[in-house]
């Protein structure tokens, strides 16, 4: 819910006003609802408003508790603030809104920066203390809601997207070698604290920064969930832990239901959505609004799963809304769809979430989504090869099954300037697979994926383009208590029948069978997939644009081999490769940058 940004100045200065503003303007889209700016002394902080919870002029932002003399912006929702709430008030606290905004504000007045273990929730804030100068930055375990950084000797700036923080002016846009080698090796992902720029970072997730005065940070990383088997689950049996992922994804659900507006779900149709939609049934909820997106097909590949999103609609009596997108739609809405994200993202289903969100935002303010169950229950098909691994080699397996392409090959796709003089990607997931706290190769290959590979791309993605139409999207399967559950799952079980088997189970026991026991789906939009038509001219005239030429980033020759075979050339993932090289110059031009 919403938009922030800000300015630090560390060099006694005043913070450029104008900045901030052009920054907030920026994320109009995030915050239709309202829009506000604060300053005092060497900081100043924007926001824009999108209004779920405490409708009233009381809960607008930036908000300023003038006895704790703390100002603060937030995005987001603690799912959990009437309880805080409650807790503050019996120690002293008085409150003048109904707003979590304020629940944050007290909360950290109590407990320090201790206050982001309370909440549980998706959110990134910033707090500053009015007498001591010093300013916090904060992100969710599971970095849901994002924070950009540009950082100068001079100044910090920050804001809820990066073409907002390229809105205020004065960043290095030069591309990062390391991060462009991250984007090409695992399908886009750039994971933080890089971008794709030199210029902006962004805070690492379950990340508090506390910034001094003089530019000095401290940051503390204060949720990192165990993979590992726990002698309190030690005696459960299979059917123990499905009654245990039920009842958490149930409680998962029900917190997502806080809001002062309607809240909606996002109906795929498959295994992960549908559960959503049978436990708020369950939770007595009528007159559900649901939605769903297709495509038309393109040869012999289908562009839509209405058979199964109808299916359940219907099974659970939902308001549902179906929307069918022509293929000559897919290259104008793909403009709409780069022009809303923060960093360049290649999967398919970001123009389908658009393009979705576009229609929901109409009839709703709030969504439920299944995003994450994948990662955090072993859903993918490369997950049983890479379990197979013995614990020693969880990365050299993950590298095999998840890296798009090889450092050797990389040599071929980019020129020599922007090509680092070692396998960096590599490197990271050596070094993550090597952390303690993980049992086996799988429990350390999902800590990975859900710590840190999740974040920049499937979540990510859901946040850009909904936030883009004003509709905040919240997702139960990332519920950190769920998380720590599943991460404590013996890896057989998620494994079983053919993935997610432990999920899989709980859903036979809420919903038809049809729905539970099927192929996995995707979110498919073949006119991408298979550059087709005014797509493939728009992949064209991108990558033979002065910009794209000048820029340099790319082999000439690989990029004239792709055009001339657009649907031949496949990463070793299966994803297409001149899809992958295109979106990212398109993100750069689009974004204006040269």
């Amino acid at each position: 819910m919403c938009g922030l940004t800000g300015e630090i100045r560390f060099d006694g200065g005043r913070p450029d006003i104008a900045a901030v503003e052009r920054m907030t303007d920026r994320l109009a889209p995030r915050g239709p609802d309202g829009r506000g700016l604060w300053s005092q002394g060497p900081v100043a902080l924007g926001h824009r408003r999108l209004k779920i919870i405490d409708l009233s002029e009381c809960g607008a932002q930036p908000m300023t508790d003038p006895g704790a003399r703390l100002t603060g912006v937030f995005n987001g929702c603690v799912y959990n603030y009437r309880e805080l709430r409650d807790e503050l008030h019996a120690l002293g606290h008085r409150f003048f809104s109904h707003s979590d905004t304020e629940v944050v504000l007290k909360a950290y007045q109590q407990w320090g920066t201790d206050c982001v273990d309370r909440f549980l929730g998706m959110f990134a804030f910033v707090i500053v203390e009015q007498d001591t100068g010093r300013v916090v930055l904060a992100r969710d375990r599971l970095g849901i809601k994002p924070l950009y950084l540009s950082a100068t000797s001079e100044r910090l700036r920050f804001a809820s997207s990066l073409p907002a923080l390229l809105a205020a002016g004065g960043v290095d846009t030069s591309l990062d070698p390391v991060a462009l080698h991250q984007y090409l090796s695992w399908h886009a992902t750039v994971v933080a604290p890089r971008t794709v720029l030199n210029g902006v970072r962004k805070l690492p997730p379950a990340t508090v920064r506390v910034v001094e005065p003089d530019g000095t940070l401290h940051d503390r990383r204060y949720w990192h969930p165990l993979h590992t088997r726990r002698a309190a689950y030690a005696d459960l049996t299979a059917d123990d832990w499905t009654d245990a992922v039920l009842d958490a994804l149930r409680t998962a659900v029900r917190r997502r239901m806080v809001a002062d507006v309607p809240v909606g779900v996002l109906l795929s149709g498959g295994l992960d959505s549908s559960l959503i939609v049978a436990l708020l049934a369950d939770e007595g909820q009528r007159d559900l609004a649901t939605f769903s997106v297709g495509f038309e097909s393109e040869g012999d590949e289908d562009g839509d799963e209405f058979h199964y999103s109808d299916l359940v609609a219907r099974h659970f009596d939902t308001r549902h809304h179906q929307l069918m997108v022509p293929s000559d739609r897919v290259a104008g809405a793909l403009d709409g769809a780069v022009r809303a994200m923060s960093e360049p993202m290649m999967s398919h289903d970001v123009v389908a979430f658009h393009l979705l969100s576009e229609q929901v935002a109409k009839e709703v303010k709030v969504v439920q989504s299944g995003q994450g169950a994948d990662e955090v229950f072993a859903g993918y098909d490369w997950y049983p090869a890479m379990a197979g691994a013995p614990r020693e080699r969880a990365a050299e397996a993950y590298i095999e099954a998840y890296a798009d392409r090889s450092h050797a090959d990389m040599a071929d796709v980019l020129r020599p300037e922007m090509l680092p003089d070692r396998d960096t990607s590599a490197e990271f997931i050596r070094e993550h697979m090597a952390q303690d706290g993980a049992d086996t190769a799988l429990d350390a290959q999902l800590r990975l994926d859900t710590l840190v590979m999740m974040v920049d791309d499937p979540v990510k993605r859901v946040d850009n383009m909904t936030m883009d139409w004003g509709l905040e999207a919240r997702v139960p399967f990332l519920d950190h208590e769920l998380v720590e559950l599943a991460a404590a799952c013996p890896p057989e079980l998620k494994l079983a029948d053919g993935g997610k088997g432990v999920l899989k189970a709980a859903g036979r026991r809420v919903l038809p069978r049809e729905v539970v026991d099927r192929p996995k789906g995707y979110f498919p939009v073949p006119a991408i997939r298979h550059m087709a038509g005014p797509v493939l001219q728009r992949v064209r005239d991108t990558l033979t644009a002065p910009e794209a030429r000048n820029r340099g980033v790319f082999r000439e020759e690989y990029v004239e081999r792709l055009l001339a075979a657009p649907d031949a050339h496949r990463t070793r993932r299966g994803a297409n490769a001149l899809w992958q090289v295109a979106l990212l110059e398109t993100w750069l031009q689009t974004h204006g940058i040269r």
